[in-house]
């Protein structure tokens, strides 16, 4: 077990189940209960916040350094798993090491997605850092900003079309509150597309969704906070009411002049499930949402969620219709990605604690979603076992929808110890197909993914 001191100051991401690791581990022989099934030949990545010095008053979750947590599985053995912080500048300074070599862009912390795109591995942010390409072990690390062709920032989340291979990405520049772009890396990894469209007061647009005709624009009521800067917080983003909320439908190939923004009741969404077009010419986007996010002195996200919704935008008419799929508070909701931006079934989410003083991260549950019969099935791990965010993985490249594995992280706060769970999606109630034991407790992070071996070279 990792041994750590909580800081004397209470601030809730840094304490209990949030205390940040301390070193870097490379373990072995790891213990499994079960049987990981042989189609799994690869490596489960997630990343987050883990500071290497904090200052407790002024910390928000959102802007610690980066540790990316890796476990690599083949032949029905899990090989190894490694914990490796992203060596921007700071953290090089604060553990004597070699910072990460590669150009540098408005800032270098990252710490939110980790994803493969064009056979190489990156870690990502959103607001003004170049992506990080990560080597098959995660100690090789270099600021690559897509071979040069990246001109500015990037996002946490880039959207795969399935049928293009494109990644398409809705990116904003802390600096720049006035602008956000619309950006498209090609199959190859390289930037084809960097389109501005102008805002006001600087929103934090965290997420975005594509259908086969538009890319969909979230401008909600969370925006760059000067006020919030000048007062020494580190994460200068707050709740606005001045800011009209408004849902955008560019057209993939078009031009600011050609979005159609449609006005929406204010709240606040991260996260997408996702979207598809209708054929009476309409616009389905599934997400999760709150009624605010971020009130003043927020060192988290702070406000209860209104569950799983589902936005039907008219194009014609521009407006939203805002329908509920499921009222209990849920975050993280992740569809099968080969149907992104397409007609699908099936959502998979997290739990989340009715209470937000509680915290973002203190529930013990997953949630299926069949949108089809509009049936909620519930995976609890049980008292002081706290999931993160479940990937999933198809079976194989042409199973039908929904035939996979759901992939994620459980902390037991008891034992302060972590396991790798791997659950059948079909038999989502049953217990685990198999689970990989880790001695340490993992911090509660952001995103992470299954990158198959065929995925990254």
């Amino acid at each position: 077990m990792i041994n750590t001191v909580a800081p004397t100051h209470a601030n809730p991401f840094l304490t209990g189940m949030h205390t940040p690791m301390t070193e870097e581990r490379t373990l072995t022989e790891l213990a499994v209960t079960g049987t990981i099934p042989a189609g799994l030949d690869g490596r489960y990545l997630r990343i987050g916040p883990n500071p290497v010095a904090p200052d407790p008053a002024s910390y928000h979750w959102f802007i610690g350094d980066g540790m990316v947590h890796g476990l690599a599985l083949a032949d029905g053995r899990a090989v190894w798993y490694r914990n490796r912080w992203i060596r921007s500048n700071a953290v090089a300074r604060a553990r004597g090491v070699a910072p990460a070599p590669g150009p540098r862009h408005d800032f270098d912390t990252v710490n939110t997605n980790v994803v493969a795109i064009g056979g190489r591995t990156f870690a990502l942010v959103e607001a003004g850092s170049y992506p990080v390409e990560l080597g098959e072990t995660l100690d090789d690390q270099c600021y690559n900003p897509f071979d040069g062709t990246l001109q500015g920032s990037f996002s946490a989340h880039p959207h795969r079309d399935p049928k293009t291979g494109e990644q398409h990405a809705i990116c904003y520049e802390g600096h720049e509150p006035g602008i956000i772009r619309h950006v498209v890396v090609n199959a190859t990894r390289q930037v084809i597309r960097e389109e501005p469209v102008a805002v006001k007061h600087g929103p934090m647009i965290h997420d975005c969704a594509i259908t086969d005709r538009f890319v969909i624009i979230l401008d909600l009521p969370v925006t760059f906070s000067m006020k919030t800067l000048v007062a020494g917080h580190g994460f200068p983003y707050r709740w606005n009411p001045a800011h009209a909320a408004r849902v955008g439908l560019m057209p993939r190939q078009g031009r600011q002049e050609d979005i159609i923004w449609c006005p929406v009741s204010p709240g606040y969404a991260f996260h997408v499930a996702n979207a598809h077009d209708t054929a009476d010419g309409k616009v389905i986007l599934d997400l999760c949402v709150y009624d605010t996010m971020f009130g003043t002195g927020a060192q988290g996200p702070d406000a209860r969620s209104r569950g799983l919704e589902r936005w039907i935008i008219n194009p014609a008419d521009r407006t939203v219709t805002i329908r509920t799929l499921d009222a209990a508070p849920q975050e993280f909701p992740r569809p099968d990605e080969r149907f992104f931006g397409q007609p699908y079934r099936y959502v998979w989410s997290l739990a989340l604690p009715p209470d937000p003083a509680d915290r973002f991260i203190d529930a013990t549950a997953l949630y299926a979603h069949d949108l089809t019969t509009g049936e909620r099935q519930i995976h609890d791990f049980g008292a002081n076992h706290y999931p993160g965010e479940f990937v999933f993985v198809p079976e194989t490249a042409d199973s039908p929808e929904g035939h996979g594995w759901l992939i994620g992280f459980v902390i037991d706060m008891a034992t302060e110890t972590t396991d790798l769970v791997i659950l059948d999606a079909r038999r989502f109630q049953e217990p685990p197909v198999a689970t990989i034991h880790l001695p340490h407790r993992v911090p509660p992070g952001f995103h992470g993914n299954w990158i198959g071996r065929g995925e990254t070279r």
